[in-house]
C-alpha cells in the first residue's frame, strides 16, 4: 500500500525503548482523495516512530470499501499485507500477480526498488498494511515477492496465535526476515500469557473487539507500546489484535513518502528514478502510476532511535 498523502511529512524514526505501556493515538488518513478509503495510521506518530524494525502501520475496516492503489514505488523496506475480511489483488514490476485472502501473507521486499499496485472490488475490507525498515545489509538487495497461504499457528486455552513474520512463542514464520523481528495475529477469548524476549520492544494493535493487554484496556484505533524488558505479556478480553516487536532498530534512516533511505540525496535520487520510469511498468494494471509529491523545502535528515 502507498502513502497517498499529497504533502507527506518526514518521518523522524526512533525513540528509546520504555518498560511501561504507552498509548499512542492513531490519526485518520484517507487514501486516494476525499472519497478514498479511510485508514488509521499508528506508525509513525509524533510520539514514537518505530517498534523494532516496524516503521509504518495502517489499519482499515471493517467497512464496505474498494481499494484502488495505482502503481507506486518502494525502496529500503518490506511491505506486509494482512487481511481479516475481503480480497486484494497485488501486482508488481516483477510480474507477480497474487490475490491475498484472510489468513494469508503477502510480503514484498523492495530492496533497491520495486513498484506495485493493489486493487479490490467494492465490498467489506478489514486488515492492516505494515512496513518493515530494511537494515543496511539488505536494503540494496534485489526486489522480491512472497505469498504464504499457510503460516504457523499455536492454539492454547484462551488464545490462538498466527505468526506472520519472524518468531513468537516458539513459532517461526517461513517469510523472509532481515532483522530479528516478531509480527503475529492473536485472537484472544480468555486470560492468557505469551512469552516475549526481554531485549526486544513490542506493541499491540487491536483490529476488532476489546482486549486487555498488560493491564491496559485496548480497542481499535490506538497503538499500545509495551516497551522492552518484558519476558511475557498478559492478554484477556475478546479481541483480534496484532502484536509487533523486535530488536530495537539502531540505524539512522530517512523515511519520506514510500521510500526508506539514509540521506536526503538518496531520497532525491529515488524520486527522480521513479519519475523517469526507471522501475518499469506494473504488468496488468490499467491506469497511470502515482506521481511522487514535491519534496519539502528543507533537507531531510537521517534520524536515530534517540531523538
Amino acid at each position: 500500500m502507498s502513502n497517498l498523502e499529497s504533502d507527506p511529512r518526514e518521518a523522524v524514526c526512533g525513540g528509546e525503548g520504555a518498560g511501561e505501556p504507552e498509548l499512542l493515538p492513531g490519526r485518520d488518513v484517507v487514501l486516494g482523495g476525499t472519497r478514498g478509503m479511510k485508514v488509521t495510521r499508528t506508525l509513525p506518530t509524533a510520539g514514537r516512530r518505530m517498534v523494532g524494525a516496524w516503521c509504518f502501520a495502517d489499519a482499515y475496516g471493517p467497512e464496505p470499501a474498494a481499494m484502488t492503489v495505482p502503481p507506486h514505488p518502494h525502496t529500503g523496506l518490506q511491505t506486509v499485507s494482512w487481511l481479516v475480511e475481503g480480497e486484494v489483488l497485488h501486482r508488481d514490476t516483477l510480474g507477480s500477480e497474487q490475490v491475498i485472502k484472510p489468513g494469508q501473507l503477502n510480503l514484498m521486499t523492495a530492496g533497491r526498488g520495486i513498484a506495485h499496485s493493489e486493487e479490490s472490488e467494492y465490498g467489506r475490507l478489514h486488515g492492516a498494511q505494515l512496513w518493515v525498515a530494511l537494515p543496511e545489509s539488505a536494503r540494496h538487495t534485489a526486489p522480491a515477492f512472497e505469498h504464504h497461504p499457510d503460516l504457523p499457528e499455536l492454539t492454547e486455552p484462551g488464545c490462538s496465535v498466527t505468526v506472520l513474520l519472524g518468531e513468537l512463542a516458539g513459532l517461526t514464520s517461513p517469510a523472509t526476515a532481515h532483522t530479528p523481528i516478531a509480527g503475529a495475529e492473536i485472537v484472544v477469548s480468555a486470560p492468557s500469557r505469551l512469552p516475549l524476549k526481554p531485549a526486544w520492544e513490542y506493541a499491540a494493535l487491536v483490529l476488532s473487539g476489546t482486549a486487555e493487554v498488560a493491564g491496559t484496556t485496548l480497542e481499535p484505533g490506538p497503538l499500545l507500546y509495551l516497551g522492552a524488558g518484558r519476558s511475557s505479556v498478559d492478554l484477556g478480553g475478546d479481541a483480534r489484535l496484532l502484536l509487533l516487536g523486535g530488536e530495537p532498530f539502531e540505524e539512522r534512516i530517512v523515511m519520506w513518502w514510500n521510500f526508506v533511505g539514509r540521506s536526503h540525496d538518496e531520497i532525491v535520487e529515488f524520486r527522480r528514478a521513479w519519475g523517469e520510469g526507471a522501475l518499469g511498468p506494473v504488468p496488468g494494471y490499467d491506469g497511470d502510476p502515482l506521481r511522487a509529491p514535491e519534496l519539502p523545502s528543507l533537507r531531510l535528515k537521517p534520524r536515530g532511535r534517540v531523538r
